[in-house]
């Protein structure tokens, strides 16, 4: 979850989620005709074309679940007859697909991110093991008059999350969008009168207000006890980069925030990343983050979350659906703030969340699986998706067209874009070849260290600055 881009492209990403977010959007040529409106003739002559067909997907089961995909494979079935979808669903998808990929016997499509725990995407990406889709996003939509790269919300393409190579060619396909960012329980801060942090001071002196007794949570036993300022999904230490680039991105900027993703020698040894990695560092060390919290999975912490034992946790609008069965203090109500800023003019900035869907190189049917892609963008699958899994496409108009299924909880949570400048974790594709995994070296080696007080911040900058030395010497040496 890669080339760098240009400040004019996070500008227009920006604006794009800006735009999307305040319903304002404006959407492509055609696009607002209806699939009513749209002949059947070419659906059922492309129907005809893959008869006895059958389609091998892997999906990976996140906090949207799995019932947009049990729905959506079916309704493609009955739009294609004769053709025949074997779906593997599972949160540990990359280590199911794996093997496969390594026997040379990969699925069709895959609808799995690259910041997936795994790393398989990432590894197709340093191995150039994926299929160019520049074709499907040139031809037109099948339920409307369009072309599929003008339905999808500006700037993604471009971005080296789905161009890893910037050689003009789209290897990766947009699925979701949303804001990530702290969520926190509407109806507490209501009740208690607290105000919603802007600054990383203001946010701290929340944390000292909850040592006051009136502030602790009365437990199931009926003992009081203190609220932590924060938590985080201890032993998935990479949701932090929804902290960690935002913050980046407010202390030193863009254009410094663009050579760290970039590997560029000296770029995170500065003052400034200090200052950021001194932040976690503080919330570890000086009491504000819940007890336990490195030992917990993301269930569990979002759990303790909801039930009151911390203020906030980081993380996107997909938690309501993962958590919609979960236990919760009385009248919990999500809602979502951009990560905190140093100084109160600052700009503020906020990370977008995405996934990805891909076709192998080596896929037996990729026609096939370039046909199930774009009906996976017909406005059909995208209200399904918001019926079944309460998020929303990463295309014009999505949000919109979405909202009636979207609880409002999740519609909100889009407002947290509101005047924040969005960005996406845009990190380099690595060369061919490469072992190093730059999240794992970033938050999987480090973070725990640095909240537990056994690694320095300096430690770790040192740690990152050693390794983006490995990564440019590998850079300028061809893979054998």
């Amino acid at each position: 979850m890669k080339k760098k881009i240009s400040l004019l492209a996070i500008v227009a990403i920006s604006l794009f989620c800006m735009i999307y977010i305040s319903n304002h959007i404006i959407v492509g040529h055609g696009a607002e005709q209806s699939a009513d409106e749209v002949s059947n003739d070419d659906l059922n002559h492309a129907a005809g074309k893959f008869k006895n067909k059958e389609l091998s997907i892997a999906v990976f089961m996140g906090g949207y679940g799995p019932e947009y995909w049990k729905e959506i494979v079916s309704q493609f079935e009955e739009a294609y007859p004769g053709v025949k979808v074997d779906m593997t669903i599972s949160p540990r998808i990359g280590d199911v697909v794996r093997p496969q990929l390594v026997a040379g016997n990969p699925p069709d499509l895959l609808a799995v991110a690259d910041t997936e725990q795994s790393g398989l995407i990432t590894s197709l990406v340093k191995e150039k093991g994926l299929l160019d889709l520049t074709d499907v996003f040139e031809s037109k939509a099948l339920d409307k008059d369009v072309k599929l790269k003008d339905m999808v919300l500006p700037g993604m393409l471009e971005s080296t999350r789905f161009s890893p190579y910037q050689d003009g060619k789209i290897y990766m396909a947009p699925f979701n969008a949303g804001p990530m960012g702290l969520i926190y329980n509407k109806n507490l801060f209501r009740e208690k009168g607290w105000k919603l942090p802007e600054t990383w001071d203001e946010f701290f002196a929340l944390g000292k207000e909850l040592e006051k007794e009136e502030n602790y949570l009365t437990d199931a036993n009926g003992r009081k006890v203190k609220r932590a300022l924060f938590t985080y999904q201890g032993i998935y230490p990479d949701y932090l980069e929804e902290i960690m680039y935002p913050s980046l991105a407010n202390a030193a900027g863009i254009d410094p925030l663009k050579k760290i993703f970039s590997y560029e020698p000296g770029s995170f040894e500065t003052d400034e990343v200090k200052k950021v990695l001194d932040t976690f560092a503080k919330i570890g060390l000086e009491g504000y983050l819940m007890d336990g919290t490195v030992n917990l999975n993301h269930t569990q912490s979002q759990t303790d979350m909801m039930q009151g034992k911390a203020i906030f946790i980081v993380n996107g609008n997909w938690m309501e659906n993962e958590m919609k069965d979960s236990p919760r203090e009385e009248g919990f109500e999500f809602g979502m703030i951009p990560v905190p800023v140093f100084h109160k003019e600052d700009e503020r900035y906020i990370l977008s969340s995405y996934e990805q869907f891909s076709i192998p190189l080596r896929a037996k049917n990729p026609e096939l699986a370039k046909e199930f892609l774009k009906f996976l963008y017909t406005d059909e699958s995208v209200k399904l998706f918001a019926q079944k899994s309460n998020g929303a496409f990463a295309l014009k108009g999505a949000q919109e067209l979405s909202k009636p299924y979207l609880t409002p909880g999740v519609y909100e949570m889009f407002s947290a874009y509101d005047g924040a400048t969005a960005i996406f974790q845009d990190w380099k594709a690595l060369p061919k070849g490469s072992k190093i995994d730059i999240k794992n070296v970033l938050f999987r080696q480090s973070m725990t260290s640095i909240m537990t007080g056994k690694m320095t911040t300096e430690q770790w900058m040192e740690r990152v600055e050693q390794v983006f030395a490995q990564i440019q010497t590998e850079m300028r040496t061809p893979a054998k």
